[in-house]
């Protein structure tokens, strides 16, 4: 398999999830980013979860993702954002 190929097939349902300091707007930034790449986020479709400590949350979006391309985007604009410590 290259680096162009997937073992998804597209279009297909894809949560991203992003983890990072417990800030009352963390997940608007979170979906703000996300959105840049896929403007149709149904309703429900973003889920928080903040850790035992308080201290970090996680936010999950699942997109219905149209290439590869989309979600590598995605990831590279997460993980460039500074509020953001981790992407999955």
């Amino acid at each position: 398999m290259n680096d162009d190929e997937t073992l998804l097939q597209f279009p297909c349902k894809f949560p991203i999830k992003a983890m990072g300091l417990n800030s009352h707007d963390f997940d608007t930034r979170v979906v703000e980013i996300v959105r840049r790449h896929s403007p149709d986020i149904p309703e429900g479709a973003v889920n928080s979860r903040i850790s035992k400590s308080a201290k970090y949350i996680s936010v999950t979006v699942t997109i219905t993702a149209q290439s590869k391309a989309q979600v590598d985007a995605i990831y590279l604009d997460l993980t460039e954002a500074k509020e953001v410590v981790m992407a999955l």
